[in-house]
C-alpha cells in the first residue's frame, strides 16, 4: 500500500509540474550530417543574428562557428555563452578560451556530470527568434565524422521563451569562466 501511494504521490508530483504543451508556430529545418551541410546552415543564423545570442555547449572546438560568433559580437550583437566546465577547461582543443578572451561573457556548468545541451538561441526575445537544438556539438567533427542531427526553429516565439528561460536558470547556476579556470 505505501508504495502504491509513494507512486501515485510521485506520478502528483511530475505531472504537477510538467512543461506545457507549446503551439506549433514557425518552421522547422533539420538537418544530418554528415550528409548535410549543418555547420552552413548554423553559420548563416548566427550570421543573421540582431540582437542576441545565446549559447550552451558541451564541447565547442569549431572555429567556423567561433569565428562567426566573434563577428557578431563585434558588430554588436549580445553574445553570452554557458559551456560545460570540464572539456572547457581540459580539452586542449577547446575555443572557449578563445572566445571568452574575444570579450564574450562566458560561465561554466559545474554542477552537473554532464552539461550536456546545445543550443544557441538566435533574438529569442525579439518577434522572429530562431532556437538551434540536436545532438550536434560545435565541433568539426560533429559535422565532418559523426552522425549528428541540427534541429533550427524559426518564428516560435513561446519555444525561444522556455528555451531562454532554461538557458537563464542554467546560467543562475554556473560559475564565471575566469572563477573556474582559476582553479
Amino acid at each position: 500500500m505505501r508504495a502504491a501511494l509513494a507512486c501515485l504521490l510521485a506520478t502528483l508530483c511530475l505531472t504537477a509540474f510538467a512543461a506545457e504543451p507549446l503551439p506549433a508556430k514557425g518552421t522547422v529545418q533539420v538537418l544530418f550530417t554528415p550528409w548535410d551541410d549543418a555547420e552552413g546552415a548554423l553559420l548563416k543564423v548566427i550570421g543573421k543574428a540582431r540582437c542576441s545570442i545565446h549559447v550552451q555547449a558541451f564541447v565547442f572546438t569549431s572555429r567556423n562557428i567561433a569565428t562567426a560568433i566573434e563577428k557578431a559580437h563585434r558588430r554588436g550583437v549580445k553574445v553570452e555563452m554557458l559551456a560545460d566546465a570540464k572539456p572547457a577547461t581540459e580539452n586542449e582543443n577547446s575555443l572557449v578560451r578563445r572566445l571568452h578572451d574575444s570579450g564574450i561573457p562566458i560561465r561554466l556548468e559545474v554542477r552537473y556530470a554532464s552539461a550536456h545541451n546545445k543550443l544557441m538561441l538566435i533574438d529569442a526575445e525579439g518577434s522572429d527568434p530562431v532556437v538551434v537544438t540536436g545532438s550536434y556539438n560545435f565541433t568539426w567533427s560533429a559535422q565532418a565524422r559523426n552522425a549528428e542531427n541540427l534541429v533550427i526553429l524559426r518564428g516560435n516565439a513561446p519555444l525561444a521563451r522556455a528555451y531562454l528561460d532554461n538557458w537563464r536558470r542554467h546560467r543562475g547556476e554556473a560559475l564565471p569562466y575566469a572563477e573556474v579556470f582559476r582553479k
